[in-house]
């Protein structure tokens, strides 16, 4: 099983993901997507698993750093340009399996069960 974790190496959940990876003996690999980005593509197929919703970080800093009006009327597609435009969006972290499935933020029981 390959399992790609997605996020930003200095967020303390993301850290707090890959030590509980770690522990349980799980190999893994890490995409920082503030370096690398966030591929369009990718945040669609996450956003039909999971909805946008669930993907879209409207607690953090960055969100109430965007203008008026990039925060109002969000749906589908302007979510997912915003994610791409500002990676740090994007709820943290996102756990891909290698057949594609998603785990979205760090949820110990919900991750055991999934792993």
């Amino acid at each position: 099983m390959s399992v790609t974790v997605y996020g930003i190496p200095n967020c303390g959940t993301v850290k707090k993901a890959q030590k509980w990876l770690e522990q349980r003996g799980t190999n893994y690999s890490f995409t920082d997507y503030k370096k690398a980005g966030a591929n369009p593509d990718r945040l669609k197929e996450w956003a039909d698993q999971v909805g946008w919703e669930a993907l879209l970080n409207t607690r953090g800093t960055t969100f109430r750093k965007l203008d008026e009006a990039n925060r109002t009327n969000i749906d589908e597609g302007k979510a997912i340009l915003l994610m791409a435009t500002h990676p740090s969006l994007i709820k943290r972290p996102v756990l891909e399996l290698d057949d594609g499935s998603i785990l979205v933020g760090f949820d110990k029981p919900m991750w055991d069960e999934f792993l």
